[in-house]
């Protein structure tokens, strides 16, 4: 029984740490997942921006000057 007073601190550790690290990679996979699905809709944005401002340089009419 001494064995276990012994070792039942070390393990209660090693278990909570296993905890706090599989948080830590958890959150950094969703914050990842995030921000590329932020930058898809960025770059999604930026060509449609770029292909509306094609389409006024190509066409006479739609020019404002």
């Amino acid at each position: 029984m001494e064995y276990v007073a012994v070792l039942l601190p070390s393990f209660c550790l090693a278990v909570l740490f296993y905890f706090v690290i599989k948080a830590i990679f958890n959150a950094d996979r969703a914050e990842r997942e995030a921000m590329a699905r932020a930058e898809e809709l960025q770059d999604a944005e930026d060509a449609r921006r770029r292909e509306s401002s094609d389409g006024r340089k190509g066409n006479p009419e739609m020019d404002p000057e």
